[in-house]
């Protein structure tokens, strides 16, 4: 997977307000936008027909490719708990794309978080859904049967931060 950084201008009153994170956590989403990829979600974050919208993400993933639109350092409005709420004050937001080839998607998901969470020490006890923070049902993808898919994603994360194959096929 090709990992891409394209960081969005600052933009105090919207996406990119430039405040410092200390990340406690990861925060998984997904687009609910069953037709765009990465590069349309981040190409969505600048588009000026999008201006009333005050949301953004640090990292966006499909079946090719992640892009960083976002610093990992800073904050971004993903979490829906508020600008004060510790899952846009505490957490990194990766949106998971709904098109292209899911299963390799969600493997790509899976390996880039995993090296997140290696990279800071921490374990899948730090990952959250979009709805524990806010109630919404995000990442809508792994919603069904009492929430299967996201038990699934712990685990194929799990099973990469110990070496091990996700159950996910990956090319």
């Amino acid at each position: 997977m090709n990992y891409i950084i394209d960081h969005i201008p600052k933009d105090t009153k919207s996406r990119r307000p430039g405040y410092a994170l200390k990340a406690e956590y990861i925060t998984i989403h997904s687009t609910g936008n069953p037709k765009s990829t990465a590069i349309n979600e981040r190409g969505w974050l600048t588009n000026p027909s999008n201006a009333d919208q005050h949301t953004g993400w640090h990292i966006c993933v499909d079946d090719k490719e992640a892009i960083e639109a976002i610093p990992l350092n800073e904050v971004a409005w993903h979490a829906g708990d508020g600008a004060n709420g510790p899952g846009n004050r505490k957490s990194i937001g990766i949106e998971i794309c709904e098109s292209g080839d899911r299963q390799k998607t969600l493997a790509n998901a899976a390996n880039l978080v995993a090296k997140m969470l290696n990279e800071r020490g921490w374990g899948v006890d730090r990952l959250r859904r979009h709805f524990d923070w806010s109630g919404k049902i995000c990442p809508r993808i792994m919603q069904q049967n009492n929430w299967a898919g996201w038990e699934q994603f712990k685990k194929d994360v799990a099973k990469e931060l110990a070496g091990g194959a996700s159950t996910v096929t990956q090319d």
